[in-house]
């Protein structure tokens, strides 16, 4: 059965894309969600093959690279400094990187991590948030591109900008490190994977040859490879290089390329441990942040208000409607929302990941402490919209995990 399987996914690779049937989309995704609660974890959904070549079908220890959840992820790493006096949410990030960060049109306005965490900086994804190795964030903030020439910092004057943007987390990673002396892989193994017992990491580097060999292979709707066909070993180089260019990390210092370990998209996670850090969540942190620290992640900085912010693409789309430190508040009941992908009215705190044809959410009740944490893979990019603002294979996921 499992030649068969292999055989006919083979076959559909020949095909065009637009050749390429529902039920033959279906061959490639993969579905995992893990429930819980403040106490425990249930495995609800657990369906596809994690590799097509092999035919090893997925499981809920499987890492996947989680997408956009790792923001959600860098910021306890922020937070675990902040408590230990490291970092400080509301000092200007000059004096961690040691030289000025300014926004071009609002020089007078001081950039702190509380604004870049809830994506209220004034950068935009224009200048684009891959850097590779042997470049800067220095280097990629001077281009005039990275900033919304119409909207600073927030928080001066009642000006409250709300912009969607993955490049904030580079620079985030940047003070992380700037302000240790260590890497932010490495940073983040110390403050969050071992201190929860996660076997996770960024771009590879910190997992081992057995999560290399239990990889999801994200998948295309038509079959083909997006991201992570390790072929059972780590990857040899975990960062972007110039073609031509040695990745040589022994020579890198801290702090000059943040996005290096892709902390705004490169983690690396099994729905169990995703799981845990969702009951971490749900118990308030205890045991792993302060009290003030939680209080700080889950209060929401920005709501919207109907034009006072946009999402990653440049407009309101009712997704966004209010935003703690790396951490999407959803099921709220505002005009213009529709962030419900539960389609219960409860409202919830988490984070959704959408890149390389899958979505993924960590989403919790802070009220009764139930959550979940689920992707799916080979999820279309154009249409699938559900009845909310997220997609119809993540509303699908949810209603079939209840």
């Amino acid at each position: 059965m499992r030649g068969w399987h292999s055989l006919f996914a083979a076959l559909l690779l020949l095909l065009p894309v637009a050749a390429v049937p529902a039920q033959a989309q279906r061959l490639y995704s993969v579905t995992v969600a893990v429930a819980f609660d403040r106490q425990a974890l249930r495995p609800v959904l657990v369906e596809g093959t994690a590799d097509q070549t092999s035919g090893r079908p997925v499981s809920v220890d499987d890492p996947v690279r989680i997408a956009s959840i790792s923001k959600l992820v860098t910021t306890l790493g922020v937070l675990r400094l902040v408590d230990a006096g490291v970092l400080d949410l509301d000092r200007d990030v000059s004096d961690y990187l040691h030289w000025p960060l300014r926004h071009p049109q609002f020089p007078d306005r001081p950039i702190t991590l509380r604004l870049l965490l809830s994506h209220r900086s004034g950068l935009t994804d224009g200048a684009d948030y891959i850097i590779p190795l042997g470049e800067t964030i220095r280097q990629r903030l001077a281009d005039p591109r990275a900033w919304d020439p119409q909207h600073g910092p927030s928080g001066y004057g009642g000006d409250d900008w709300f912009h969607y943007t993955n490049l904030n987390f580079p620079v985030v990673a940047s003070v992380m490190e700037a302000a240790t002396g260590e890497r932010f892989d490495r940073l983040m193994q110390d403050l969050v994977m071992k201190p929860l017992g996660l076997s996770a990491c960024y771009n590879w580097s910190g997992c081992n040859g057995a999560a290399a060999a239990s990889a999801v292979v994200l998948y295309r709707p038509d079959g083909s490879v997006a991201r992570d066909d390790l072929k059972g070993a780590l990857p040899a180089c975990p960062v972007v290089v110039n073609a031509g260019q040695p990745c040589n990390l022994d020579a890198y210092t801290p702090g000059w390329n943040g996005a290096l370990f892709s902390p705004q998209g490169g983690l690396r996670i099994s729905m169990n441990d995703l799981a845990r850090i969702g009951r971490m969540l749900a118990r308030g942190g205890r045991g792993f942040l302060s009290p003030a620290s939680y209080a700080a992640l889950v209060t929401p900085r920005w709501r919207f208000n109907g034009r006072n912010g946009v999402g990653e693409y440049g407009e309101p789309d009712g997704f966004f409607c209010a935003y703690g430190l790396g951490l999407q508040l959803i099921g709220n009941h505002m005009q213009g929302c529709h962030d419900d992908p539960f389609g219960d009215g409860v409202a919830r705190i988490g984070h959704p990941g959408e890149a390389y044809a899958l979505r993924s959410g960590l989403w919790l009740d802070p009220k009764t402490g139930r959550g979940i944490a689920f992707f799916t893979t080979a999820v279309p990019d154009e249409g699938g919209k559900g009845k909310s603002a997220f997609s119809a294979a993540e509303e699908d996921v949810l209603q079939r995990a209840r």
